[in-house]
């Protein structure tokens, strides 16, 4: 582990700026976040937000090199941190190295102060990685979908199940999300785990997986917008190389190099390796602080080793490669490094005379002119050359020879040959190109023809719908459009010839498109005869010898070089096992050598050891090996012979660890494997030879010998079928080839992304293979895998990472896109049937997203298309284009083609297409408003179902006549219909399409039920219907019936227990869908059920219901919900009684609405807090805050009068009921006055008889006679029902008992009292009359009766009100 003293040392060493940027770093990192409380957690000083994501390996260098120009101006230990602090890091896109600190460029001092780091260890913990979503075009942050992406994350935060997943596929370990600054917190355990996601960033998957957790269908399908977008990913690429250098020397176990001006003067003591400049090292903890164990990969000496003079190795997969594929002797120095000359071919020039030491080396004099075979790679020994004076081939030594005068290898190649490529990029046949052809014709296929269609019903039109302009106008759909009108020039063309692989044009079926045909040879075959007689007889074994003794290659002799050993199969037969065909090769050898036969003798001496190494018998295959060497005097004519020849040997060699022999053959072994191009491999073992080049390139550092050898290792473990081990090489070699080799150009040598997506499929890393595939660009280099190939993967791979199988009714809208590319390229080869399947998946596709109009398009394109293929096509593409009409509602040309198919049916026997021609017609009669001739059009459908005996089609168009009633108001012969569908039905049960269609059945059922009153029936059929979209797990299906069984118990049976079952399961359905504010939304509907049931219990839930619809709500930014919610939450806690959260609860509620200046949001809110307490049992005083410091300026700042003239009669209602009578006058006086400024007489009138009730408690009694008196001049001068009559006598009675026991005058009281009985008798209430009569009977002098007209009652109070006092 890295020293916390160690940083201290770094920072204040001179001139050692940047160590002091370690130590900065160190001293930022902060305890882990939870997931749970995730706080916040600042950037480090030298990352400025908004900075692209910088070279991986630079920045890991450039933490330990800035000190060339920080350290002079220096004064003290904190310069280089002062000095890095606003630096910003270098970007990063997937085309950087990985790369580890190059500490050879650290200025050290004092010996002394360089030990002092290694004393205290220290791990460094998270790391930092930000996301900003950015416009490739541009180059500029998109805010609109940052801000969406930060809503998901939001989202993701309450449950990281699905975030933690992806990062673990990842190599990195969450920490926590912190949606606000748009940033993960990541930290890693071990050193595979940093390895393998600093690669993932390299090769910019980490981005491309982190746009398909945060974006939705709606980016997807917007195909324009979706190609402009890019996330790109920072981190922190100091920190990321200090976490894995306190890995490396956690581990203590790993291999650096001699620090030059380090190295010199730590060479000391006998137990000291001695180290030369940059040599390789194998460095062991054994417990020192100072000095580690090291052993020389040059010398294979072990000694101790000061840990100051260590460079750790940059990058991490040359530490991972050097432990795993160790050997048993050190480096050869055969091979040397190189810095920027690339792998050149064509002609060199000699520089000085050379004559062979052996026959296989080429003699030239000084400026010969030598064409190179093959390749020349710089820092190689030898390469393969031939004398353009002579023609003579031979190994050439490179140190005599000038390659200026070679070319470069073509563009986009650097380390191979155009035709290496398309072998390497063939996709095994269960992931190749055959596979997704079929799987996308699969996708394509539909039943239209042969099955019925319920009226508006498909399983995916459940989806919810997207909006057409911002989708599909937006996926440069036109030009696609125009490029269609050329189909009908096509149609003179025939079918054959735009499908024809033999066309000029690119062919038809994708398994033809690119794959390259191989020619078939008559290969000779021998029989094998072992009888004793004629294994003396030379004549027997001359045509083996004929046919091996010719003295150059031909392809015959492939099956006798092959890895998988085919010349068992092919050239020999007749033998019953191989030592009988050993017994053989062995007397064909000797008769070889009889016969002088060289060429017979050398390739049956390598079939005999090859036949040993299948065996495990290497000794023995040593010797035929080298017997065939030792004879071999010119080899050339036979590449590949003497390429196999000196490969297996090397391998032997080096597996028998003979050194001095392995080393001598090594540069001309190299030259035949590594510079000709088009190896053929002849034995697994070649990987060890291999391995070895790969361990001396990395050694020297020769980077294009690397690419080499890299590409043979994958394509040899491609070969092998060894997944698992090709994996960590394909990923170097790619960011090799990204990365290193070509840092200036736009194209790479090899991409390798469709093999790299293949290998994550089958270790199944669904995000990372459709990451690796969604970056693949098809080349349309021949034998490549193509757009299709893309469009199929990706669809395949999409369903795994949204853990559904890839169906018809569920193609994901993240492959719109990448279907889209398919269909151009299709296009431009002609091939129709592939476009006619790609349109069907787009049309259907689209249906499934909501997008109408994108659906019908893709479908008329299938129709244009399926003419040129046929009638049985042309028809069903019509049918599913009518089809689509009539989903997006546009009955009239789906009426139009259906015609037309019918008249194309007339005088054919095509029963089941005409019924279902009939069925769709009468779909579209019936949105045309023609009911009768759609009754008509369904019977025929009927009628032709019966006839075929097809009880499913029976159903539909039963059920289909049983919705025409239903909506037309029929429900009784809608339910006979709909019943004898369900009983088809129940007699087909047992595919998921059939019940699917029985659910929808169901459902209509019910609503018949329901519009006649039988209610058991109706919730009968919505649970059954729920109960069969349970069985198949058909999430959509589920969430409209348990929508409809919410509304049920909601509204037309009311049942709060179930309502509350089902709004649960309404819940957890919206989680399943990721639906967010659907949650939302329901949530807040369940915490309102919970509250009306009342019990302490209930209560809890429901709280606990409106909290996680707030935190939704935060989330989405729902700003008036959120409000909402906090104020639920204030409510239920006064419910509670735990009065010290309710105002918390209300000012956050209010402060919600506040902080986005939501005024009358605001105002609201203050009221309905005011509400709580008002309509309560305790602390009504607390609501005055609420009304009448909050709600009241806001309705006047916003001259809201009516909501002010409410909240006055709210306050003086309130003062009354608290015996506040002066406060009561005050507000009930506002009241009064604004409801004169309103001009609605009944609030006048409801605030003047407030005002009457508080005048008589402060008894002011003559005022609240007056108010009293107001009150009855507001109400029409004739009684209107009798509801007026009630309240003129008991406002009388009031007045006569005000008037005879406060006011003492008894006159006006029995004016009063009478004219209270002329109401009363008005109501005709005779117990009324009675007590008003009692009432008069105290009154001496007193009539006993009203006197006058009808309507005195009234009369009399006018009078009054406006100053008349004489009774």
């Amino acid at each position: 582990m890295i020293s916390r003293s160690w940083k201290k040392f770094l920072s204040s060493c001179k001139g050692v700026a940047v160590l002091g940027t370690l130590a900065r770093l160190a001293n930022t990192y902060t305890a882990p976040c939870t997931r749970t409380g995730a706080r916040h957690v600042p950037a480090p000083a030298a990352f400025p937000r908004g900075t692209r994501l910088g070279d991986i390996g630079a920045s890991w260098s450039r933490v330990l090199r800035e000190e060339s120009g920080a350290g002079e101006q220096s004064k003290g230990p904190c310069a280089g941190v002062c000095g890095g602090a606003g630096e910003e890091c270098d970007s990063c896109c997937p085309h950087s190295p990985v790369l580890l600190p190059r500490w050879d460029r650290l200025q050290r001092t004092a010996a002394e102060c360089r030990r002092k780091w290694w004393r205290e260890k220290t791990m460094a913990s998270e790391i930092s990685l930000f996301f900003s979503v950015e416009s490739r075009s541009s180059r500029c942050l998109n805010s609109q979908l940052q801000e969406a992406a930060r809503k998901k994350l939001w989202a993701l935060e309450s449950d990281d199940r699905d975030v933690c997943a992806l990062f673990k596929e990842l190599s990195a370990r969450l920490v926590c999300m912190q949606a606000q600054e748009d940033r993960f917190l990541l930290t890693f355990r071990t050193l595979e785990e940093v390895w393998k996601f600093s690669t993932y960033l390299t090769l910019g998957y980490v981005g491309s997986c982190l746009e398909q957790l945060l974006f939705d269908q709606e980016y997807w399908l917007n195909c324009a917008l979706m190609e402009d977008t890019e996330i790109r990913v920072t981190v922190d690429e100091d920190r990321l190389a200090t976490v894995y250098t306190s890995l490396l020397l956690q581990e203590g176990n790993f291999f650096s190099r001699a620090m030059p001006g380090v190295w010199q003067l730590e060479q000391e003591g006998e137990e000291s390796l001695q180290l030369c400049k940059n040599e390789l090292i194998h460095v062991k903890n054994v417990g020192e602080e100072s000095k580690w164990e090291g052993m020389s990969l040059l010398t294979g000496q072990r000694g101790l080793v000061p840990v100051t003079a260590l460079d750790p190795i940059p990058r991490p997969f040359y530490q991972w490669f050097l432990k795993n594929y160790a050997v048993g002797f050190g480096i050869s120095q055969e091979i040397s490094g190189t810095t920027s000359q690339p792998i050149v071919k064509g002609r060199c020039t000699a520089t000085e005379d050379h004559r062979g030491a052996a026959w296989d080396e080429l003699s030239f004099s000084k400026g010969d002119s030598i064409e190179v075979i093959g390749f020349f790679i710089p820092g190689l020994p030898w390469f393969v050359g031939r004398s353009i004076s002579s023609g003579s081939i031979g190994f050439v030594p490179t140190r005599y020879i000038s390659p200026e005068a070679c070319e470069p290898l073509g563009k986009g190649l650097v380390f191979l040959s155009e035709e290496e490529k398309c072998p390497l990029l063939r996709i095994p046949c269960n992931g190749g190109e055959q596979h997704f052809t079929t799987l996308l014709s699969d996708l394509a296929r539909t039943d239209i023809t042969s099955v019925y269609r319920l009226d508006g019903f498909e399983p995916t039109a459940m989806l919810p719908k997207v909006p057409s302009e911002a989708v599909f106008h937006g996926c440069k759909d036109i030009q696609l459009l125009q490029s269609w009108e050329e189909i009908n020039d096509l149609a003179t063309t025939s079918t054959s010839e735009l499908s024809s692989p033999g066309s000029d044009s690119a062919p038809a079926t994708l398994e033809n498109v690119l794959l390259e045909k191989l020619d078939d040879f008559d290969d000779p075959k021998f029989f094998i005869d072992l009888n004793a007689g004629h294994m003396e007889d030379a004549d027997v074994f001359d045509p083996i010898l004929t046919f091996l003794n010719q003295d150059s290659y031909v392809p015959s002799f492939q099956s006798l070089y092959d890895l998988s050993f085919s010349f068992l199969n092919s050239t020999f037969y007749g033998f019953s096992d191989e030592d009988e065909l050993v017994l053989y090769l062995e007397t064909s050898r000797n008769w070889a050598k009889r016969t002088h036969s060289v060429w017979a003798h050398v390739r049956l001496c390598f079939l005999l050891g090859k036949l040993c190494i299948k065996k495990v018998k290497f000794s023995q295959a040593r010797v035929y090996f080298e017997e065939a060497m030792s004879i071999l005097d010119r080899g050339f004519g036979d590449l590949p012979l003497l390429a196999a020849l000196h490969v297996n040997l090397a391998s032997i060699y080096l597996k028998q660890n003979m050194k001095h022999k392995f080393s001598s053959l090594l540069g001309k072994t190299v030259a035949l494997l590594v510079c000709l191009p088009g190896h053929s491999f002849s034995s697994e073992n070649e990987l060890e030879v291999m391995m070895y080049v790969l361990r001396e390139a990395i050694a020297v550092g020769n980077a294009p010998l690397e690419a080499r050898v890299c590409f043979l290792i994958v394509k040899l473990f491609l070969q092998l079928g060894k997944n698992d081990e090709v994996l960590p090489f394909t990923e170097h070699l790619q960011c090799l080839t990204t990365t290193l080799l070509s840092p200036d150009t736009s194209s790479v040598p090899l991409d390798a992304t469709p093999i790299l997506s293949y290998l994550y499929d089958k270790k199944y890393l669904p995000n990372i293979a459709l990451a690796s595939a969604r970056l693949f660009v098809p080349s349309g280099v021949k034998g490549a895998p193509t757009p299709i190939w893309r469009a199929g993967f990706i669809l395949q791979n999409t369903s795994k990472l949204l853990g559904s199988q890839l169906e018809r009714s569920s193609i994901p809208a993240l492959a719109c896109f990448y279907l889209k590319q398919a269909l151009h390229f299709s296009c431009e080869s002609r091939a129709v049937p592939i476009q006619r399947t790609l349109c069907a998946i787009l049309s259907r596709m689209y249906l499934q997203h909501g997008v109408l109009d994108g659906a019908v398009c893709y479908a008329a394109m299938a129709v244009t298309l399926s003419r040129l293929m046929g009638e049985e096509e042309a028809f069903e593409s019509s049918l599913s284009l009518g089809w689509m009409y009539l989903l997006h509602s546009q009955p009239v040309p789906a009426a139009d083609i259906m015609w037309q198919l019918l008249r194309s049916l007339h005088g054919t026997d095509s029963v089941t297409q005409g019924g279902a021609v009939h069925n769709l017609l009468a779909i579209a009669l019936k949105g045309e408003g023609q009911v009768q001739k759609a009754a008509e059009n369904y019977l025929r459908a009927l009628h032709k179902a019966k006839e075929t005996g097809n009880k499913r089609n029976q159903a539909i168009a039963l059920a289909n006549l049983g919705q025409l009633s239903l909506s037309h108001g029929a429900s009784q012969l809608s339910e006979l219909y709909l019943l004898q569908s369900a009983q088809l039905y129940a007699e087909l049960q047992g595919s998921e399409d059939l019940e699917m269609e029985l659910v929808r059945v169901l459902l209509w059922l019910a609503q018949a039920m329901v519009n006649r009153q039988r209610m058991e029936d109706g919730k009968l059929c919505y649970e059954l219907a729920l109960g069969f979209a349970l069985k198949w797990h058909n999430v959509r299906s589920q969430l409209h019936i348990t929508e409809c069984l919410c509304h049920f118990y909601s509204k037309v049976s009311p049942n709060l227990q179930a309502s509350i079952t089902y709004h649960e399961h309404w819940v957890s359905l919206a989680q399943q869908l990721q639906d967010r504010e659907l949650e939302g939304n329901v949530r807040q509907t369940l915490s309102q059920l919970y509250q009306a049931l009342g019990t302490s219990e209930a209560l809890r839930q429901s709280l606990d219901c409106t909290k996680q619809s707030l935190r939704i709500f935060i989330d989405l930014e729902e700003t008036v919900k959120a409000a909402e919610a906090w104020l639920q939450a204030g409510r239920l806690y006064y419910l509670m009684q735990e009065d010290e959260l309710v105002e918390m609860y209300f000012q956050a509620a209010i402060q919600t609405a506040l902080k986005w200046e939501n005024f009358s949001l605001a105002m609201d809110l203050y009221e309905k807090a005011g509400d709580t307490f008002f309509n309560g049992s305790r602390n009504r005083d607390r609501a005055v805050e609420f009304y009448r410091g909050g709600a009241v300026p806001l309705a006047r700042k916003l001259k809201a009068i009516k909501t002010e003239l409410r909240l006055f009669n709210k306050l003086a209602e309130l003062q009354i009921g608290l015996q506040g009578y002066e406060k009561a006058l005050e507000f009930a006086t506002l009241a009064a006055r604004l409801s004169i400024r309103v001009g609605d007489q009944l609030q006048e009138l409801v605030a003047f008889h407030r005002l009457a009730t508080v005048y008589y408690f402060l008894h002011m009694y003559e005022m609240a006679e007056d108010c009293y008196l107001k009150t009855l001049v507001l109400r029409p001068p004739l009684l209107q029902c009798s509801g007026e009559a009630l309240y003129y006598c008991k406002v009388y009675c009031h007045l006569g008992n005000l008037t005879l026991h406060k006011l003492k005058d008894e006159q006006d009281a029995a004016a009063y009292f009478l004219l209270a009985l002329a109401a009363a008798i008005e109501l005709e209430d005779q117990e009324l009359q009675g007590l008003i009569r009692a009432k008069l009977g105290d009154i001496p002098g007193t009539p006993w009766g009203p006197k006058g007209t009808p309507g005195c009652a009234t009369y009399r109070p006018r009078w009054l009100s406006e100053g008349g006092r004489i009774v």
